[in-house]
């Protein structure tokens, strides 16, 4: 894995160069303020070590959908107070991510300060990789940092296309993503278990297909647990399935089968008649009894308990998706449950977890045990991205 540079590459004294570091300032605002600071919390490291190395650091990131309008509710002058706070460095804005209205803001700048480039989609090119784009990008810049691994699985002008005009390096939470994910799928010590969780199998067919080659147990909840039910027979009642898609579900099943990897549905489950919190009629159930005006919600405790004792026969553990409908109590159970599990088997020593994903990230905060497991990715596209086996093009710049 070390065939990617890191900031240790960088010349120990950085005084008045100027870095270019690509970071994700796509956070979720409230207002004026910013609703989750994960992500901005993520590139402190590696912002405030360059800086402290003299370096004007310069960031670049996408912010929202614009489409190459310049829109002011999409600026990322939006994120010069929070990262100020945060940072407690001072932090400026500069009005374009290229050009010469970003050259006259960054001839102001003083080594060790921070500024926070304009929203890089307000260029069409970006989303394109138009090589001009990178050109101008890099132009502003002596070194190439890519600290934004929820944004490497897009080939873009500012994650991928500049890596190849300067001097490229990965960020500290960039690097310690791939070391994770490499110690996670790359080369685990087995035996490996993977949770994966969610709504829907349409949008995670291609994990699935990709990890019954590479794990020992694949534990699948969610609604896509449903399809699954289904292609076995179970009459799943009116719960969340793609009954359409029962083929792949089988197909899925021959192949965890050819390759020794042992599938885990749940055989006991929490159904309600309605999806609310907390709703009269909610109750645990065998599968085979599942009413035809019942929706499964949840999996039950005791394929709970039976997938917690799966999980402390391995050495390992990925994990991307709840269980059941966790926002919605009361079936968070059983999410929360395993996650408890994963969690202490962590801080024992015995399992090395890995999770990652938007909804699996809120998830494990909310069972209170984010901090207890071995790594949490804060990427949604490029974890899944990585978990399908794909090579993500940000990364792959890097390795140039």
């Amino acid at each position: 894995m070390s065939k990617f540079k890191t900031l240790d590459d960088l010349p120990a004294d950085l005084t008045g160069k100027r870095v270019l570091v690509r970071v994700d300032l796509n956070v979720p605002m409230d207002g004026a303020s910013v609703a989750d600071d994960t992500r901005l919390r993520a590139m402190l490291p590696t912002v405030l070590e360059l800086a402290d190395k003299g370096a004007l650091v310069l960031l670049l990131s996408h912010f929202g959908r614009p489409k190459g309008q310049s829109r002011p509710d999409m600026s990322t002058a939006q994120l010069v107070r929070p990262l100020t706070l945060l940072s407690g460095r001072s932090v400026r804005f500069i009005e374009d991510c290229q050009g010469p209205e970003a050259e006259r803001g960054i001839m102001t700048m003083l080594p060790g300060n921070i500024g926070i480039l304009e929203n890089t989609r307000f260029h069409l090119g970006e989303e394109l990789n138009d090589p001009d784009l990178a050109k101008g990008m890099a132009a502003l810049g002596d070194y190439y940092v890519n600290d934004a691994f929820s944004s490497a699985h897009r080939a873009h002008a500012s994650t991928e296309g500049i890596a190849h005009l300067l001097p490229s390096f990965a960020g500290r939470a960039m690097e310690a993503e791939l070391a994770a994910l490499e110690t996670a799928l790359g080369n685990p010590e087995r035996p490996v278990a993977a949770v994966v969780g969610g709504a829907k199998v349409s949008s995670k067919l291609a994990v699935l297909g990709h990890l019954v080659s590479k794990v020992d147990h694949l534990i699948i909840g969610g609604g896509m647990a449903n399809t699954f039910l289904a292609a076995r027979g179970v009459n799943v009642g009116k719960s969340l399935a793609e009954h359409h898609l029962v083929g792949e579900a089988d197909a899925i099943f021959d192949r965890a089968e050819a390759a020794g990897c042992i599938i885990h549905l749940p055989y006991d489950v929490v159904v309600a008649k309605e999806f609310v919190p907390n709703p009269p009629s909610v109750r645990t159930c065998n599968v085979h009894e599942v009413a035809p005006d019942e929706m499964i919600l949840d999996v039950g405790p005791a394929a709970v308990e039976a997938l917690g004792d799966a999980i402390k026969n391995c050495r390992t553990l990925v994990w991307n998706g709840p269980l059941g409908a966790f926002e919605t109590p009361p079936f968070d159970a059983a999410t929360v449950a395993l996650a408890k599990i994963a969690a202490a088997l962590t801080q024992d020593g015995s399992l090395v977890s890995v999770a990652g994903g938007g909804d699996t990230v809120a998830a494990l905060n909310h069972a209170g045990v984010a901090a207890d497991f071995s790594f949490v990715s804060t990427a949604g596209g490029a974890f899944l991205e990585w978990m399908e086996g794909r090579t993500l093009p940000g990364v792959a710049a890097l390795m140039n």
